[in-house]
């Protein structure tokens, strides 16, 4: 995996394992034009999976076309981040595992309300395996940082 940017490898790896951020995902569709989504994810085995309902259009985009971009950033000031592009593999047998896992990352728990509802579609669940070859970090921490006695 080629990385550029300010973070190293690691600290790349460290930013996806901490970040409890949607992945912005874009795929290519049958027409040609650009499908943006954002999907809860889990870094794992040096890739990012998330989960998806088998008919969901992504799905069938990254069928058709397994080449995807990617972003994991928050919205808020500093701005900081990754960006990165690769491949996507489905893998229906891993949808409920990444399902779970996802739900664990981001609710705490797979026993609530939204986690009961979101697993009751679990058969018709499949995990995206995304690798990516490609990773730019960004990080304007410092350049956004407030300077003492700056003129407003």
């Amino acid at each position: 995996m080629a990385t550029t940017g300010p973070w190293s490898e690691a600290e790349i790896r460290a930013y996806l394992e901490a970040a409890v951020l949607p992945l912005r995902l874009a795929s290519n569709t049958v027409s040609g034009s650009p499908l943006l989504l954002s999907l809860w994810f889990v870094p794992l085995d040096g890739a990012l999976y998330c989960a998806a309902l088998t008919s969901s259009r992504v799905v069938r985009s990254l069928a058709r076309d397994p080449r995807c971009t990617v972003e994991v950033a928050g919205d808020l000031p500093p701005y900081r981040g990754i960006r990165g592009r690769g491949i996507a593999h489905l893998e229906p047998a891993r949808g409920e595992q990444i399902l779970r896992a996802a739900l664990q990352r981001y609710l705490g728990r797979d026993d609530g309300p939204l986690a009961r509802w979101l697993l009751s579609r679990s058969a018709r669940e499949v995990a995206i395996r995304i690798e990516l070859d490609r990773i730019t970090s960004f990080d304007y921490t410092a350049r956004m940082a407030p300077t003492a006695g700056r003129a407003r």
